[in-house]
C-alpha cells in the first residue's frame, strides 16, 4: 500500500494510521507466549431425576464419588438430602466428596451437621478429625478421633488416624500404640490409607523415616516379612538415622534370618555391623 505524501495535518495523520493498520493485519502473530486459564469444573451427567427414590439418589451419588465426578456426586447427594433431611449417613457421604474437592471449610460444615443429626455417628467424628488433620490442628483431630473410637472400637482406620496425629505431633509412643493396634484390627489398613485415603503429613526426611522404620518394626512383629521389608527399605531410603538398632529390637528378631534381610543391609548399609 502507498501512502500519499500531501494532504493537510488530519489526512496525514489518517493516511498514517491506515498504513500502521495495514502492516499490522499482514502480519503473523505468534500465540505462543500465552496462558489460558483451564475452565471450572463441570457436570457432566444428567440431573437428578425428580421421581427418582432417596436409596436411588445416593447409590448413583456414591458411583459418581468412585468415578471422581465429584460435583455431579454432590447433585446427587443433595437431591437425595432432600427427600431424607438431616439424614446423617448423607450429610456425611457430602462431606467426604467436600473434603476430596479440598473444600475443607465446607466439609467442616457438612461433617458437624452430620454429628448434629446422630450423636452416635462415629464416622462423621472420625471425618472431622480429618478435616483438622488436613489443616494441621493436630491436638483437635485427636479429639475427634477419640470421639469416634469411643463409639465404635473395632475400625482400624480410626486407629491408624489417630496414630498420624500423634506422630505429627511427636508423641510417638503413643503413636505407635495407635497404629498396633489398627493393624492388630486389620493387617491391610495402611495399604488401604495408600490407595483411597489421605496420607500422613510427615514435613521432613527424618519424620518419614522413622514413620517407616515404626511400621516395618509393626510389621515384622506381626511376622509379616514382606511389608516389614518394604517400609524397611524406604526407612533406609529416607536415611533413617538409628538403623543399628534393627540388630537390637527384638521385633526384627525373625526377620534376621531372612536372607532377603541381610541382603538389604549389605545392599544399603555395607558399614553396618552385623
Amino acid at each position: 500500500m502507498s501512502c500519499p505524501k500531501s494532504f493537510p495535518v488530519i489526512a496525514v495523520f489518517l493516511a498514517a494510521l491506515a498504513c500502521l493498520l495495514s502492516g499490522v493485519s499482514s502480519a503473523q502473530i505468534s500465540h505462543s507466549e500465552q496462558v489460558q486459564i483451564a475452565p471450572p469444573l463441570i457436570r457432566t451427567i444428567e440431573p437428578p431425576a425428580a421421581d427418582a427414590s432417596a436409596n436411588s439418589l445416593e447409590e448413583r451419588a456414591d458411583l459418581l464419588r468412585g468415578s471422581k465426578l465429584y460435583l455431579d456426586a454432590l447433585d446427587y447427594y443433595r437431591a437425595a438430602l432432600v427427600k431424607a433431611p438431616n439424614a446423617a449417613r448423607l450429610l456425611n457421604k457430602v462431606g467426604i466428596t467436600e473434603l476430596m474437592m479440598q473444600r475443607f471449610k465446607e466439609a467442616r460444615k457438612s461433617f458437624e451437621k452430620s454429628i448434629k443429626a446422630d450423636r452416635n455417628f462415629a464416622d462423621a467424628y472420625n471425618n472431622l478429625g480429618v478435616v483438622f488433620y488436613e489443616g494441621k490442628k493436630y491436638g483437635a483431630a485427636v479429639k475427634q478421633y477419640h470421639k469416634a473410637i469411643a463409639i465404635d472400637g473395632e475400625s482400624a482406620s480410626f486407629f491408624s488416624n489417630l496414630g498420624a496425629a500423634l506422630f505429627s505431633k511427636k508423641e510417638f509412643e503413643p503413636a505407635v500404640r495407635a497404629y498396633q493396634h489398627a493393624l492388630e484390627l486389620d493387617p491391610e489398613v495402611f495399604e488401604r490409607t495408600s490407595r483411597a485415603g489421605v496420607q500422613a503429613q510427615l514435613p521432613s526426611p527424618e519424620d518419614r523415616a522413622r514413620y517407616d522404620y515404626t511400621v516395618a518394626k509393626l510389621y515384622a512383629k506381626m511376622g509379616s516379612s514382606d511389608r516389614s521389608l518394604e517400609y524397611l527399605r524406604k526407612a533406609i531410603e529416607e536415611g533413617y538415622k538409628d538403623l543399628k538398632n534393627v540388630y537390637k529390637d527384638e521385633e526384627f528378631a525373625a526377620l534376621r534370618k531372612d536372607p532377603r534381610f541381610t541382603e538389604l543391609m549389605a545392599a544399603k548399609t555395607p558399614g553396618l555391623p552385623e
